[in-house]
C-alpha cells in the first residue's frame, strides 16, 4: 500500500515510532498493510514479565482520515498470565475503552500497555480467574506469571 493512500496521521505516527522509539518497545507497520502495526514489548524490569518479549498487533481504524474513534484492534499475540489480558490477547485498559481520545498516539498506548505489565490491576480484570488468583494469593499468581513468561515469552 502506497503512503499516499494512507491517512496523514498514520504516516506521522509511523515516522515518529521509527525515529523516536520508546525504550523496550518497537513498532513498525506491516509491509502488506500499513494500517497494521507489528509490536514488540520487552517485559519491564522488576515485574513477573522481566526478560520477556511480547508480540502484539495494532490495527488502525479503516475508513477514517483522522483517528476519531478507538483503535480497531490492540491484541497480545504472545500468551501471557495477567489479570487485565484475556486468553484471546484482548487488553483491559481504560484508554482503550472509555478514556479513549483521538489525541492519543500509538506510542502512548504502547507505553500504557508496558506500564500495565508493571502494575497489574486485578480490581479491573479481563480474566476473572487470573484476577481472583492475584487477589487471593498474589505470590503464587506472580510465580505463575513468571512461569508463563519462561514458557511463552522468553525470546528477548
Amino acid at each position: 500500500m502506497a503512503n499516499s493512500n494512507l491517512p496523514r496521521r498514520i504516516i506521522k505516527e509511523t515516522q515518529r515510532l521509527l525515529s523516536e522509539p520508546a525504550p523496550g518497545i518497537s513498532a513498525s507497520p506491516s509491509e502488506d498493510n500499513m494500517r497494521y502495526f507489528n509490536v514488540m514489548i520487552l517485559g519491564p524490569t522488576q515485574s513477573p514479565y522481566e526478560g520477556s518479549c511480547y508480540f502484539l498487533l495494532i490495527v488502525e481504524n479503516v475508513g477514517t482520515q483522522c483517528l476519531t474513534s478507538k483503535l480497531s484492534l490492540v491484541r497480545f499475540l504472545t500468551k501471557i498470565y495477567h489479570p487485565n489480558i484475556d486468553k484471546l490477547g484482548r487488553i483491559c485498559l481504560d484508554i482503550l475503552k472509555d478514556k479513549w481520545s483521538p489525541a492519543l498516539q500509538i506510542r502512548t498506548v504502547l507505553l500504557s500497555i508496558q506500564a500495565l505489565l508493571s502494575a497489574p490491576n486485578p480490581d479491573d480484570p479481563l480474566s476473572e480467574n487470573i484476577a481472583k488468583h492475584w487477589k487471593t494469593n498474589e505470590a503464587e499468581a506472580v510465580e505463575t506469571a513468571k512461569e508463563w513468561t519462561r514458557l511463552y515469552a522468553s525470546g528477548a
